[in-house]
């Protein structure tokens, strides 16, 4: 297959906003099925939609570092023993292959419910932070938020609010459809969820949604009140204290100060041996 056709489907892909992961083939020692230089591009579903990086010796330990490399965000140097059946990939091909695999992420939806100082400023920092920022409020203007992607204004029962799995909620309608807000949030599985509220106006919200049938399970995800104790008081400062434990969810950050950890170094790629996964590496 053509490069042209490479970077066509990266192009239709990166356009649709989905996301995939290119295999590339950088090293190869003794014999191997696919040479330095042939690419593969992996989708979420584990289709490879184009090209070819080996066959049964190396398909399934790219495939599966490829998916771990969706769910992680990271890079990884793939390692492939094609010379022995037990400790390399289970097949004694003849030779060893290096395969360089890189996920291609859209930029994660930071989807915020609601208006006022800290909604503005969550949206601001959001775009300056990676985000794909959609503010769902009937009082959100280009003017208020001149930064966001998406403004969802004509929505008063918030179904069209665009949740998944992916997506990071912030509430902060002023109490006013916390619950209905929360409960969208909720049944669309978001990867993170915070609530804009005082201690007491979150256990009234609780209360409400377990009256309506929601189990304090599920409510155990929520962050409320939304944000990490940085001492924040103004809206400014509250916008940034959640936009930080935004960060710190997204990237696994363990939130220490950097000075008490134990260990600070820039992570290299990741080599898998014999495809067994390494520890993901802190940067």
């Amino acid at each position: 297959m053509s490069q042209t056709e490479f970077f066509k489907k990266v192009y239709e892909l990166s356009a649709r906003e989905e996301p995939f992961v290119v295999a590339t083939v950088v090293k190869t020692e003794g014999s191997s099925s696919a040479r330095a230089g042939a690419k593969a591009i992996i989708v979420e579903d584990g289709r490879t939609i184009f090209g070819w990086v080996g066959g049964g010796c190396a398909e399934s330990t790219v495939l599966e570092e490829s998916l771990a490399a969706l769910k992680d965000g990271n890079t990884r140097m793939v390692h492939l023993d094609l010379q022995d059946e037990v400790l390399g990939v289970g097949m004694p091909c003849g030779g060893t292959m290096e395969v360089y695999v890189e996920p291609f992420l859209p930029s994660p939806p930071l989807v915020i419910v609601g208006h006022g100082r800290i909604a503005e400023m969550l949206a601001s920092l959001g775009t300056q932070m990676g985000f794909s920022v959609t503010v769902d409020d009937p009082l959100a203007t280009q003017e208020k938020f001149p930064s966001a992607d998406r403004l969802i204004r004509e929505d008063a029962d918030l179904s069209a609010l665009p949740v998944q799995p992916r997506s990071y909620v912030v509430i902060a309608t002023q109490h006013r459809s916390d619950d209905v807000a929360l409960r969208r949030a909720l049944d669309g599985k978001a990867g993170y969820i915070a609530l804009v509220a005082s201690r007491k106006r979150t256990k009234i919200v609780f209360d409400t949604l377990i009256g309506q049938g929601v189990s304090p399970e599920q409510l155990e995800s929520v962050r409320a009140p939304a944000g990490l104790d940085i001492g924040a008081r103004t809206p400014e400062e509250i916008a940034l204290s959640i936009l930080s434990q935004i960060v710190l969810v997204r990237r696994g950050g363990s939130g220490e100060p950097m000075g008490e950890l134990k260990e600070t170094k820039l992570a290299p790629p990741r080599k898998v041996e014999g495809g067994e996964s390494a520890p993901p590496s802190r940067d």
